[in-house]
This record gives C-alpha cells, sequence and structure tokens, in this order.
C-alpha cells in the first residue's frame, strides 16, 4: 500500500515519466498543434484586420468617388458643354444680326442708336451674361425691322414715273407696275438675243474660296464692250464678320465668259436653279444637278430663288426674314427670245415674283440684292453697289 502511494506522489510531481515512450510523442503532437492553433489563430485575427482596413479603404474611395460624382465631373462638362453651345448659338445670332445692320446702313445713315446697342450686346456676350445679350438682340432684331419698314413705308414712287405693265420690247424703261400686291416701281433693260449675247464675268479665273478679287459693275461693262449689266450671284461680302474666311466667295455654279465653270465639285447647292445662256435662245433649269458642262453655250449663272418658270410664280414664300424684307430686288428674266435684266424696288422676293409675272415675264430668276443691287444702263440706273466677283452682261453680237 505504501508502495502506490509513493508512485502517485512521483506521478503528480513528474507525470510525464510514467507515460513512457507513447505519452512523450502524443504531448509533443499535442504541443504542435496548440501552438499551430494560436499562430493560426493569431493569422485569422490578423487578416481581419487587413480586411476591415481594406474595406475601410474601399469605404473610403466610394465616399471620394461619390464626392467627385457629386461635384460631378460629368456635370461640370456639360455646364461647359452647354456655355459652349450658348456661346456658339449666340455669337452666330448676333454675326447674322451684324449683317442685318450693315445692309440697314446702306439705305440709312441714321444708325447711332442701334450702334450702341449693338455694343451692349458684345458687352454682355464678353461677360457671359448670355440672358441679357439675347433679350438685347431681340430688340435690336425688332427695331432694325421697325426702321425697314419706316424707310419702306416713306418710299414713294415718283409721279414722274408712267404705270405700265408691259415692259420695253428692247431698251431701257423705269415704270409702275399695278399688282394684286401693291404698285411697285421696276428699273429693267430689255434686249433680242438675236442680236443680243449674254455672258457672265468674273473678277478671279478660278475657284476661289476667300480674299477673291471683285470689281464695280462698270469696270465689268467697261472691259466687255458691254451695253447693260446687273449684279450677279449671291456672295459673302468682305465686310460681314461671318465671311472672316470666305471673303467675297460665292458658292453657286457659274461659267465665265472664257469658258470657265466656277464651283463644278459643289454639290451642297446643286439644288439651285440656273439659267443657261446658248445663241438667240435660254433655257432655265430648276436644280443645276439637271445640268451638265457643256462649254458650248455663251453663259451660265445659278442663283437663288426661281421667282417664275413657265409663265407660273413658282416662289411663294419662305421664312427666310431676308426674303420677307423690303428691298431692291435684282433679277434676271427671259420670255421667247427676249432677255430682261433689272431691280423690282422696295419689294419682298415674294412681291418681285408677282410684278414679273404681271409683266409677262415667262420665267424669271432672283439675283444678289442689298448692297450688291445695281444695274447699268448707259451709267448706273441703280447702284453703283458694292464690288462684285461676277456680273451678269449684255454685248451686241
Amino acid at each position: 500500500m505504501s508502495k502506490i502511494i509513493s508512485c502517485l506522489r512521483v506521478y503528480q510531481q513528474k507525470p510525464f515519466l510514467l507515460l513512457g515512450g507513447a505519452g512523450l510523442v502524443f504531448l509533443a503532437f499535442l504541443l504542435h498543434f496548440s501552438i499551430k492553433g494560436l499562430i493560426l489563430s493569431r493569422e485569422a485575427d490578423f487578416l481581419k484586420s487587413q480586411n476591415y482596413e481594406v474595406a475601410l479603404q474601399l469605404n473610403t474611395t466610394k465616399e471620394q468617388l461619390e464626392e467627385l460624382r457629386s461635384q460631378d465631373q460629368f456635370l461640370i462638362n456639360k455646364e461647359l458643354q452647354e456655355e459652349i453651345k450658348n456661346i456658339n448659338k449666340n455669337y452666330l445670332k448676333t454675326v447674322d444680326s451684324y449683317g442685318d445692320l450693315l445692309d440697314l446702313k446702306t439705305k440709312s445713315s441714321k444708325t447711332e442708336k442701334l450702334d450702341v446697342l449693338f455694343a451692349d450686346i458684345l458687352k454682355y456676350l464678353a461677360a457671359r451674361n448670355y440672358a441679357s445679350a439675347a433679350a438685347t438682340l431681340t430688340d435690336f432684331n425688332n427695331k432694325i425691322m421697325l426702321e425697314e419698314q419706316k424707310l419702306a413705308s416713306v418710299v414713294t414712287i415718283p409721279a414722274s414715273v408712267p404705270q405700265s405693265n408691259i415692259p420695253p420690247s428692247v431698251g431701257y424703261s423705269r415704270q409702275k407696275v399695278q399688282t394684286d400686291a401693291g404698285e411697285f416701281m421696276v428699273s429693267l433693260v430689255s434686249a433680242d438675243l438675236n442680236s443680243t449675247r449674254v455672258v457672265v464675268d468674273t473678277a478671279s479665273e478660278q475657284d476661289c474660296n476667300n480674299d477673291c478679287p471683285v470689281l464695280s459693275l462698270s469696270e465689268y461693262i467697261s472691259r466687255n464692250g458691254a451695253f447693260a449689266g446687273v449684279n450677279g450671284s449671291y456672295f459673302c461680302p468682305a465686310t460681314y464678320p461671318q465671311c472672316a474666311d470666305k471673303k467675297n466667295a460665292f458658292d453657286t455654279l457659274l461659267m465665265n465668259k472664257n469658258k470657265r465653270y466656277f464651283n463644278s465639285d459643289n454639290n451642297v447647292y446643286s439644288v439651285n436653279p440656273a439659267v443657261i445662256f446658248s445663241g438667240n435662245s435660254a433655257r432655265f433649269v430648276q436644280k443645276t444637278l439637271e445640268w451638265g458642262r457643256d462649254a458650248g453655250v455663251d453663259a451660265v449663272i445659278s442663283n437663288y430663288p426661281l421667282l417664275v418658270y413657265s409663265n407660273a410664280i413658282v416662289f411663294e414664300g419662305d421664312s427666310d426674314a431676308k426674303h420677307n424684307s423690303k428691298g431692291g430686288r435684282s433679277f434676271v428674266g427671259v420670255t421667247g427670245s427676249t432677255v430682261y435684266i433689272g431691280v423690282v424696288h422696295n419689294a419682298t422676293v415674294l412681291e418681285s415674283a408677282k410684278t414679273l409675272y404681271v409683266l409677262g415675264i415667262h420665267n424669271a430668276m432672283n439675283l444678289d440684292d442689298g448692297g450688291s443691287t445695281a444695274l447699268w444702263y448707259s451709267g448706273y440706273k441703280v447702284g453703283p453697289g458694292r464690288n462684285l466677283p461676277n456680273a451678269l452682261l449684255l454685248v451686241r453680237k
């Protein structure tokens, strides 16, 4: 009994001595896994800590992204795009309105108040105050329209001008024509194509896109030995701001006296009408794409709109403010073998069409107008107007 008690006491003090080899191995495994478990636990705690840090960083990044979105670069870009759009829109409107002011200056010297108003528009645009610029521009345009109406209302046909709805068979005439739209004064030249050749002369000898040469109508008359002439097709006057990169250039089809075709590759304006002169006849086409590039004819010129075609009015008005304002309307027309060139005074384009129809002109096309309007017959009958890149001339055969 005493031996057993002694053994138990030894076991309590040094138990591993009684386990033997197998016990030691067990204890070693137990210790190994305990240590490994502790390491894994610490690694798990570290990973949890890392995950928390990453989550914090992601959350911070998300908050920063939301802050950027709320700033928001996309909205900022949209605002910039909107501002650029406003600049372009107001600039284009302002440029067009300035062109109207320049046209008005050719008819009136009393534009001081309009000049001041236009300066205000520029000031508002420079300050990016688009609302005030737009409002002032509307007021400016209304005032120009009122001024145009005032000028039209004070224009009276001199009592010495005879009333006649029949054009002269040949030569020059200034006459009053009665239409359903009112009475209009017309300055026109008639000529027989059997004894007259129609030519188109150009200051340039080739296509020109900017800083194009120009001549006065009298210079065209002199260098061609012509007895009559009228301003030609629409062009971009050098004094107009919108013409800064195409000064004195024109875009429509034309064949000059040297058989040189201008703007032949320009398809943008291929739907515009044209008139072709050849020998003792003329042909009007409603679209230039209907015409080839025959150099055997005398002259080709395109402009718009076509006023009268096959003895019927084909222009019935449109929304173009310039077409609806009163002014001198240059034209070229033909009935049979008689050619007409001239100006319908103080008329809209529609009123011009009605006047030429009443005169019995079977085909007629509108030419340039405004400050370019000019008619020559033994001197200027209308004009002289500004210098021109092209002109239509009547020459004796």
